[in-house]
Order: structure tokens, then C-alpha cells, then sequence
């Protein structure tokens, strides 16, 4: 990676798990019943044959993790878990009531927060309950995020026996003393046992997360990081820069002072060390800022062009309907994203009123729609085109214009009908997506709102 291309393309921009991001909701224009009214619609023309997704946002940990901007809530009363899950399939009841069939489940994915703050009973409970008005799909993919401190054979077994065959898991970063900045102590001992257990269980997918930009962080920790990631050989790997929000997620990320932080150019470094790393241990750069082995089925994916990007990251399979439940969880209805309450009382007391617990939203324009797709062919597949007429829009010569710069400095390659982006430009995905971003374009934000691009 060129220097002056770091210095001259790390801007703050949105990692585009939608479009609209949240910051460019029409919040306005957006109804619950409106939305309600856009979901059954995409779910009685999609249902019986793609199935929908459930993300499920479960948010207790018991100690805080100084680098993570998820919504949490940090408690090590174990009491809370049996009235958030009783919550939780409760607001499922809610949606269940206004679908004409039930819902055929193709994906879940239990996200947090500490999913495995959660005893294996009374996830077996929630799971149970999720399928007492559902039905799972033949190939179905079901994963979780699991904390190597607290995650035993006994959360994989329940889960595996419940359909999951996908676990992640954070790790971060090996070197104790960035472990100690961030909050997140855990031995290698731990990671192993938690990879060795999950393929005696059964799970045919083990991935773990791996951070670069981390306080105090230097690239021979990343060599080290890696080094002992190969010795587990994970099937999926999430390599990502750090995001430093804390201006957005408050005390959380202020565990440590800006000037902790690896430089720009260190953080460059690191990124094509551990890229390197990985290409030699046989892991496939997937989309932006995923690996994975030529046997995992993320990998498979792009192989045939299955791969997907929403709320949850990337995908290896596309539904229109995606229902977040839980504090916080955000729904997509393919034409609407509706948002759940943020603070956990106020989810209850919406629940409590009978209420689907949602307080912010959008509802997709046709402009909405066609900027979407073209931001996600390029998030997926690294290219787009407008040879459909249903994918033209107005402002596409002004798009182009933006992007001559990233063509002269070899990042993307402009074509009659369309665009690709090239090997050279894959650390720049964000950037090309945000010359598509007509939001953002028409409505520069006052304030920081996002991390930066690389």
C-alpha cells in the first residue's frame, strides 16, 4: 500500500452493513406501521422460498471491554438472563402474529454483547421458543459469537444439537499488554480450548476475530497474533482495523489516551503484514476484511456469487427479511430498516404495552433501492454494473467524475456500463463505495460520525 494513498484516502466513512447507513435515515418519514406494512409484504413474496433471518442481540457482559463499541450492559447478576429471553420471544410472538404463515428460518445469529453470558439452558430455551412458531429451513446457518473465557462444551453441545454450526470467536490480539489497555484478558490456552471443543462438538465453521490499530499495539504483535492463529488454523478470519468512535460510544473506548494509538502508517503496516500472513497460511481475502480457508463456506460463497452483506457482516446467503430481536437489534424488510429501542427498559416497557419495540427507522426510496445494490456488488464482489436499466440513476457521470482520481491512482477501473475494483483498491472498498453514496455526497456530516476508512 502506497504511503500517500494511506494519507490521502484514510477519511471517516461508514463500513456500509447498509444503505442508507443509520446516520441517513429519513427517521421523519418512518411509521411502525409503515414498516410493518413493507415487511409483510416482503415476507409473503419471499418466505416459502428463501426463508428469512434472525439476528438476536443479547447484551449482558460481565466486564467491559474498553475497545468494543456494541450496545452492552455489564452485570455479573446472572438473574437477568431468564426476563430478557422471555422478552425476547415474546416481541417474536409479536411478529409471528402479523405473517400469514410461519416464518421458515434459512439463518440466525446470536450477537451481543457476551452470547455466552447466557447459561446452555436457557439458550436452549430461547432456541426452543424461536422454533415453537417457526420452521427451520433444510439448509439452514446458524452461528454464534462466543467468548473463549466462558464459553464451555456444554454451550457448544446444547447449540450444536439445536442446529448451530458456525462459532466466532474474539481474540483481538495475543500480547498481554494490549489485552490489559482493552480489558480483554485471555490466554492462548483458553482460545485453543474453546477452537478444540468446538470441533469435537460438531461445528463445521470456527472463525475468530483478530483487530490491528489496538493501544499499544505494535506489528510484531501481529506476527505474533498470527503466528498463533496458525497453530489453531480457524476456518474464517476477521481482520479489521480498530474503530475509534468514542466520541459516539462514550466512556467505553476511553480506556486508554489518542496517543496509545498506532500511527496511521503503523496501522498500514500492520494491515499488509497480517494480509501477507494470512495469503501464506492459505486463507482467501473474502469482500473487506475477511479470510477464510478454500473449505469454509464463505469462501464457497463468493465462489458462487452467493456472498451477502447486512447487519450481520457478510453472509453466504441472501434473504429479503431479516428480524432483529433484542435491545438495540436492527430489521431489514429489503425496502425498510426499523431499529429496536436502545436502553433495555424501555425495550421492556414497549413489550410490556404490547408494542414491537422499535423507536427510529427508514423506509427505502426507488433511489434507495439501486444505490444499495451497486453498494453492494462492490462490498461482495468488487465490481458493479449498470448495463440493467433498473440500476441507472441520474447522477452517474458525477459518480464517475469522483472516482477518475481513484482510476489514475490504480484503484478502480471505469468501464462503459460499470466499474471494478482492483486488487490495489481492495483496502479502499469504503471509499469507492462512498463516491456511490448520493446521501452522503448531498449531506456532508457537520460532526464526525464514523470511523476511518483504512
Amino acid at each position: 500500500m502506497n504511503e500517500n494513498l494511506i494519507q490521502k484516502y484514510n477519511v471517516a466513512g461508514p463500513r456500509y452493513t447498509s444503505y442508507p447507513t443509520v446516520p441517513y435515515w429519513n427517521t421523519g418519514h418512518f411509521s411502525v406501521e409503515k414498516y410493518k406494512e413493507r415487511l409483510v409484504d416482503s415476507f409473503a413474496a419471499s418466505n416459502s422460498e428463501e426463508g428469512i433471518s434472525l439476528y438476536i442481540h443479547l447484551p449482558f457482559c460481565e466486564s467491559l471491554c474498553t475497545f468494543c463499541g456494541c450496545n452492552k450492559r455489564i452485570t455479573k447478576r446472572h438473574e437477568v438472563e431468564s426476563p430478557y429471553i422471555t422478552a425476547v420471544l415474546k416481541e417474536w410472538d409479536l411478529y409471528t402474529s402479523i405473517f400469514s404463515e410461519r416464518p421458515l428460518i434459512r439463518e440466525i445469529h446470536l450477537g451481543g454483547g457476551t452470547p455466552t453470558f447466557f447459561s446452555p439452558e436457557n439458550l436452549k430455551m430461547l432456541i426452543d421458543g424461536l422454533f415453537k412458531k417457526a420452521d427451520r429451513a433444510k439448509d439452514h446457518d446458524f452461528s454464534f459469537e462466543g467468548h473463549p473465557n466462558n464459553t464451555k462444551i456444554e454451550h457448544l453441545q446444547v447449540l450444536n444439537e439445536l442446529g448451530f454450526t458456525r462459532v466466532s470467536y474474539g481474540v483481538q490480539d495475543y500480547n498481554l499488554e494490549v489485552q490489559l489497555a482493552i480489558h480483554r484478558f485471555q490466554p492462548f490456552k483458553n482460545v485453543k480450548d474453546a477452537t478444540d471443543n468446538a470441533r469435537k462438538a460438531g461445528y463445521t465453521s470456527v472463525g475468530h476475530d483478530i483487530i490491528f490499530g489496538l493501544p499499544f499495539q505494535t506489528v510484531e504483535h501481529i506476527r505474533t497474533t498470527i503466528a498463533k492463529t496458525k497453530e489453531l488454523m480457524p476456518d474464517r478470519i476477521a481482520f479489521y482495523s480498530y474503530a475509534h468512535v468514542p466520541w459516539i460510544k462514550g466512556n467505553g473506548q476511553r480506556g486508554f489516551k489518542d496517543t496509545d494509538l498506532p500511527s496511521a502508517d503503523v496501522k498500514r503496516e500492520m494491515y499488509e503484514t497480517g494480509k501477507q500472513l494470512l495469503a501464506e497460511a492459505g486463507y482467501v481475502e473474502i469482500g473487506m476484511d475477511h479470510f477464510a480457508l478454500k473449505s469454509d463456506s464463505l469462501y464457497k460463497a463468493v465462489e458462487e456469487k452467493k456472498l451477502h452483506r447486512n447487519f450481520m457482516g457478510y453472509t453466504t446467503s441472501k434473504t429479503k427479511v431479516m428480524i432483529g430481536l433484542g435491545v438495540s437489534a436492527i430489521s431489514d424488510s429489503w425496502t425498510g430498516f426499523a431499529q429496536n429501542e436502545k436502553k433495555i427498559e424501555d425495550y421492556y416497557d414497549r413489550l410490556e404495552a404490547n408494542e414491537l419495540p422499535l423507536y427510529r427507522g427508514h423506509i427505502l426510496t426507488e433511489e434507495d433501492e439501486v444505490i444499495r445494490q451497486h453498494i453492494l456488488n462492490l462490498m461482495c464482489r468488487l465490481t458493479t454494473s449498470w448495463e440493467d436499466d433498473k440500476l441507472k440513476f441520474p447522477e452517474i457521470p458525477d459518480v464517475l467524475i469522483k472516482l477518475k482520481e481513484m482510476e489514475a491512482d490504480g484503484l478502480v477501473v471505469i468501464k462503459d456500463k460499470g466499474i471494478d475494483i482492483t486488487e490495489e483498491g481492495r483496502p479502499y472498498v469504503r471509499n469507492v463505495c462512498m463516491a456511490l453514496d448520493l446521501l452522503l455526497q448531498r449531506n456532508q456530516p457537520d460532526t464526525q460520525l464514523f470511523s476511518m476508512t483504512i
